[in-house]
C-alpha cells in the first residue's frame, strides 16, 4: 500500500492573488471613503452655520436687545432664568472652534450704542449684524461656508469668513439651496 500525500494550505501564488485582489478593492474603496468623510464634514459645517444663525437670532430677540452676540463664547453663556445657553458647548469653547474637519468662526463689529445684554456682553459690544464662517482644515476639501445676519448660507471654493459682510450678499460665493 502506497501512502498518498495531499497538498493542503495556500501556495505562494494563492497568497499573491489574494493580496492583489485586496489591493484593487482598497484602491476603489478608499477614495470613496474620503469623499464620504468630506461630505459628512460639510454637512456638519452647514449644520453649525444654521445653529449659529438660530442662536444669534434667539440672542438678539431675548437677550441682546436687538443686537447680535460678538463671539461664539458669548453665545455659550446661559441667560438668567434658563438652564441652556444659546449655542451648544462644542461650538463655544473659543471664538475659533474645530469641528468635523472645519474651523468655525464668528464675528460681529461692536456698535457703540448697543446696551449690555442679559448674559454678560457689555454695553457697546453687541453688533448690528454678524458673520460666521466654516473653513475646511484639509487642503483637498474645497467647500467653504459662510453666513451672516441675512440668514442665507453661502458656499465658495475659497474662504468666505474674511470677506463675508455682516449684512447683505458677499462679493463671492453662491447661496446654498435648502
Amino acid at each position: 500500500m502506497a501512502i498518498r500525500k495531499t497538498d493542503s494550505g495556500f501556495a505562494l501564488l494563492d497568497l499573491i492573488f489574494v493580496c492583489g485582489l485586496i489591493g484593487i478593492l482598497s484602491g476603489i474603496a478608499v477614495p470613496k471613503l474620503l469623499l464620504a468623510k468630506q461630505a459628512a464634514g460639510a454637512a456638519s459645517a452647514i449644520g453649525s452655520m444654521r445653529a449659529i444663525n438660530s442662536a444669534e437670532l434667539t440672542y438678539a430677540l431675548t437677550c441682546g436687545n436687538g443686537f447680535y452676540a460678538p463671539t461664539l463664547p458669548s453665545l455659550g453663556q446661559t441667560p438668567p432664568g434658563s438652564n441652556e445657553p444659546f449655542l451648544s458647548p462644542d461650538l463655544t469653547t473659543s471664538n475659533s472652534v474645530v469641528k468635523a474637519g472645519y474651523i468655525v468662526q464668528l464675528a460681529a463689529a461692536p456698535f457703540g450704542g448697543s446696551p449690555a445684554s442679559c448674559n454678560g456682553v457689555g454695553a457697546g459690544e453687541g453688533g448690528q449684524g454678524f458673520r460666521a464662517g466654516a473653513d475646511p482644515t484639509e487642503l483637498t476639501n474645497l467647500r467653504y461656508f459662510g453666513i451672516n445676519s441675512y440668514g442665507l448660507i453661502y458656499e465658495d471654493v475659497t474662504t468666505m469668513f474674511p470677506v463675508m459682510p455682516e449684512l447683505g450678499e458677499p462679493a463671492a460665493g453662491h447661496p446654498l439651496i435648502h
